[in-house]
């Protein structure tokens, strides 16, 4: 049965989709970036972050997937602190609200992804989006871009008191698929802080589990979720494109671990405060299988 939370997300889903329908999301590649052997750091396009490269998304002259958006270059935007923690901002420059994104370098696959991240993310206007997720851009036809999504947002709704979200594509390419995303009922609030959120990806199912502090501690449990191959096989619909019926995809060769913080430009070209917003990852780990 469907929870209620489910039910308005239906709802807001659909709303969503009538307004991105024509931009999609398309995750353009960033470009080339220069090889950071810093211990922790950035370097040009490189940022070094929990032990692995990653390469900074920069388009600031031209609009990208997802949103589309602007991408900041600036290195106010996407930064390591002492701590080696990754700070990434939507912030205004010469008039243009710039989003960020990070891709990390290595390759990756089946395993578990686990983010410490750290903001005030249940408070967060309606029209931003925090996503943590793996993306292909060499699978569209096969695997649908090879994606698996825990994301924080409103999408749209102003009223929304809970933002975690977490989903297996293809959700809402074409029609919306409410069986391949979910919406955990926890206390409203408790993703404003310090909080652990992880997916193990196998050919056979995905488990998404949460945690409220700054480790897994399964007392501190916030949501979980399982997907598995009983589910139907959905078709992506993207730029005139149709993949292959998915249940579970599976990893490329070119698959990463990819984190973004943007707006639904769709909804208004700034965040909806018209304010600039932060979100720090202290962590991020691959335990591949």
């Amino acid at each position: 049965m469907q929870s209620s939370v489910t039910l308005h997300r239906t709802t807001i889903n659909t709303l969503v989709f009538l307004l991105f329908a024509l931009v999609g999301c398309y995750q353009s590649d960033p470009r080339p970036a220069s090889f950071n052997t810093d211990t922790f750091g950035r370097i040009g396009d490189s940022v070094r972050f929990s032990g692995l490269d990653w390469t900074v998304k920069i388009y600031e002259d031209v609009m990208h997937g997802p949103g589309p958006n602007y991408f900041s270059g600036d290195e106010r935007d996407v930064f390591l602190d002492e701590n080696g923690y990754l700070h990434m901002r939507i912030a205004q420059h010469q008039g243009k609200w710039m989003s960020s994104e990070v891709v990390a370098d290595e390759p990756t696959g089946y395993g578990t992804y686990r983010f410490t991240i750290e903001g005030m993310l249940d408070a967060i206007p309606d029209n931003i989006v925090l996503g943590l997720f793996t993306w292909d851009n060499t699978t569209f036809q096969e695997q649908a871009n090879s994606e698996v999504d825990i994301e924080f947002s409103k999408w749209g709704d102003a009223n929304a008191k809970r933002t975690l979200q977490y989903g297996v594509q293809p959700i809402n390419f074409g029609p919306y698929y409410p069986e391949r995303d979910f919406v955990p009922e926890y206390v409203p609030g408790t993703m404003n802080g310090v909080s652990v959120h992880e997916f193990t990806w196998t050919d056979k199912l995905i488990t998404w589990r949460s945690y409220a502090g700054d480790r897994v501690d399964p007392t501190r449990l916030i949501g979980e979720w399982s997907f598995d191959q009983s589910n139907p096989g959905r078709v992506k619909n993207e730029g005139g494109r149709s993949s292959k019926p998915i249940v579970i995809p599976a990893p490329g060769n070119e698959t990463s671990a990819r984190i973004n913080f943007w707006i639904l430009t769709g909804i208004a070209p700034g965040p909806k405060d018209n304010a600039r917003h932060e979100v720090i990852i202290r962590k991020f780990e691959y335990l591949p299988l």
